[in-house]
């Protein structure tokens, strides 16, 4: 009886591996990028032209871009022959995904349009603080997601993406307000 519960937890320890291997940490390098490295751009573009629609533009091209880039570099980094983590494609797809969702997430903001009925607050401080809101539930959920599958301490994990995040968006910031 032993051996089978010892087989059945090596199993579902395998099971687990591979679930995190194939999936998780694809996503979860999908929703870093697309969460942080998309900061610079479109909060540059918002600092810059002050304008919600040319920022949703940015943000939209920079969040599906890199979507694009990152599926792709996942599918061709390794064909999991070696690694054992599984098809490329399906990776890649995973992870592309997660790239351009987590670009989206402060993108979306900025679709609120420039021009807003007598009463309302400032449509561009509007967005770029909702923006602003999203970043940082995107950031917790990336520590939460961190601390689950990878096993990351959640005060250590939310401060490395935190300190990211804060020194892209930051430099987005800077740049934009040039």
């Amino acid at each position: 009886m032993a051996a089978v519960l010892e087989s059945s937890a090596a199993l579902a320890a395998e099971a687990r591996r591979a679930f995190v291997l194939r999936y998780v940490q694809p996503g979860l390098a999908g929703l870093i990028d697309g969460s942080v490295s998309t900061l610079a751009p479109i909060f540059a573009a918002a600092f810059a032209t002050g304008h919600n629609h040319a920022t949703f533009l940015v943000g939209l091209a920079a969040s599906v871009g890199a979507g694009i880039s990152m599926g792709f570099t996942e599918a061709l980094s390794d064909d999991g022959s070696i690694t054992g983590r599984g098809d490329p494609w399906i990776r890649g797809l995973v992870c592309g995904a997660m790239t351009t969702l987590g670009g989206l997430g402060h993108t979306l903001p900025y679709a609120i349009p420039d021009t807003l009925p007598a009463g309302w607050p400032n449509p561009f401080w509007l967005a770029t603080s909702l923006a602003v809101v999203v970043v940082i539930v995107e950031l917790v959920a990336i520590a939460a997601i961190r601390t689950r599958y990878m096993a990351t301490p959640f005060p250590r994990a939310a401060l490395q993406v935190m300190l990211g995040g804060a020194l892209v968006l930051a430099v987005g910031m800077l740049i934009g307000s040039a």
